[in-house]
């Protein structure tokens, strides 16, 4: 096949195989999908109009996959990164035609974010005609990875199935799920979560290495629904960096920290039920983590020797590693009240 951009090329994951009871979803930049859908649904819809400037805020691989959806559909894109977004990254929005703004440096990520939002707001006030994709409330960014599950379900017809992944915004695990759910609904879904996120409450547990970004929050995200999680899994960094370690060390697949986490998580869960097929969502490589994660590999623990505190509510858990049966329990009302 031909494709006629390479952002088309770019989106599609490999399935691979890592044992028996696990397959690796690898993605180069997993959110491409995400973001080609939406801009194609806006223009379609007449929400936007082409030239039109196209603005979100982002710790890394969103703003490299609306910068991508931009130039293919020829919008402008205007990003507020984070301080973790790296010089590499930088380089290739600013090349693609993206214009980019990073906030501060901050304490922690939960400043970080919130400091990006604000300033989102801040260039709208000054740029109406700006439109924001909002990727963690507007369920737009769903769409993409229907075409995703449909693949999956292909590819494994028949086959009872459990789906682990980084929570994020949501839409990813969410959009593969609820999709796959319409035809067979025993199909189980894991989240990944890294202490300090305010999504499955664990806001109050801090890891002062905490550079998992885009898996958790500090503020709500309209695009989680919590009643498609059956379980969700905490792990600090040191886990997180163990089993992305491992997975390079084990089945030569370079990725980045959320899918060392989704991986670690996805070695347990199958190891608890050999009955069911693991699929990991490894959201994008390894390259924005060298320093940071890969350079330290000898700091790895053995993963052999790691398991989680089972807990039976958000207050019990504690740092490195809590598991929790969520068992497709809505938000509680509360949450959202405290968070906002």
């Amino acid at each position: 096949m031909i494709h006629p951009h390479i952002a088309d090329a770019l989106k599609v994951p490999d399935l691979v195989r890592l044992t028996d009871g696990l397959i690796l979803l690898r993605f180069e930049s997993m959110k491409i999908y995400s973001a080609l859908a939406a801009v194609r649904h806006l223009l379609e819809r007449g929400t936007v109009r082409p030239g039109q400037t196209l603005i979100d805020s982002s710790s890394g691989i969103y703003a490299y996959a609306l910068a991508l959806a931009c130039h293919r559909y020829g919008m402008r894109c205007h990003i507020v990164a984070s301080t973790t977004v790296d010089a590499t990254t930088l380089a290739q929005l600013e090349i693609l035609g993206a214009t980019v703004e990073q906030v501060r440096p901050s304490r922690n990520l939960k400043l970080d974010q919130e400091l990006r939002v604000r300033r989102v707001r801040e260039i709208l006030a000054e740029e109406p005609g700006h439109h924001w994709m909002r990727q963690y409330h507007d369920d737009i960014h769903y769409l993409g990875y229907q075409e995703v599950a449909d693949r999956i379900a292909a590819e494994f017809p028949a086959v009872p199935l459990t789906v682990v992944g980084g929570l994020g915004s949501g839409a990813s695990t969410g959009g593969i799920v609820e999709r796959l759910r319409m035809t067979d609904p025993s199909v189980r879904l894991v989240g990944v979560q890294p202490f300090g996120s305010v999504t499955f409450g664990s806001q109050d547990h801090h890891d002062p290495e905490a550079i998992i970004a885009g898996i958790g929050s500090s503020i709500v995200f309209d695009n989680v629904r919590h009643h498609l999680y059956d379980t969700v899994h905490w792990l600090d960094f040191t886990h997180a960096m163990s089993g992305a370690v491992a997975l390079l060390r084990e089945h030569a697949v370079f990725a980045g920290l959320s899918t060392g986490a989704g991986y670690l998580t996805a070695t347990y869960e199958a190891r608890r039920h050999p009955d069911r097929l693991h699929l990991v969502i490894g959201a994008d490589t390894g390259h924005r983590y060298v320093e940071r994660v890969f350079a330290r590999h000898a700091e790895a623990l053995d993963p052999a020797a790691l398991k989680p505190l089972e807990v039976r509510g958000p207050e019990e858990m504690t740092m490195p590693w809590s598991r929790m049966t969520w068992q497709r329990t809505p938000c509680p009302a509360h949450w959202k009240e405290r968070a906002a």
